[in-house]
């Protein structure tokens, strides 16, 4: 489908830039730029809500708290089991 938009002049050189430095067509990243838009737009209204913005780097291993906590107990279990002349 065709359609027209109205963009700053900067903000169009820089996606210009962005696209031919990634050697995608400026129709290409248009287009992956507003799926990945819709995306986010679609988890945030499953949320109930915008996720704050560190969620997007360390949110996605929240997870991960479980297994964290058990592979520290796993180690500390190894760790007691060192004879004394192990130890420094």
């Amino acid at each position: 489908m065709k359609t027209t938009i109205e963009l700053p002049d900067a903000t169009f050189r820089q996606a210009k830039t962005v696209a031919a430095a990634s050697g995608i067509t400026l129709k290409q990243f248009f287009t992956e730029a507003l799926e990945e838009r819709l995306r986010r737009g679609a988890a945030e209204t499953r949320n109930g809500g915008a996720e704050p913005p560190w969620m997007a780097g360390f949110g996605a291993l929240a997870d991960m708290a479980d297994e964290n906590r058990h592979i520290l107990k796993l180690i500390e279990e190894e760790f007691e089991k060192l004879s004394p002349e192990h130890l420094p």
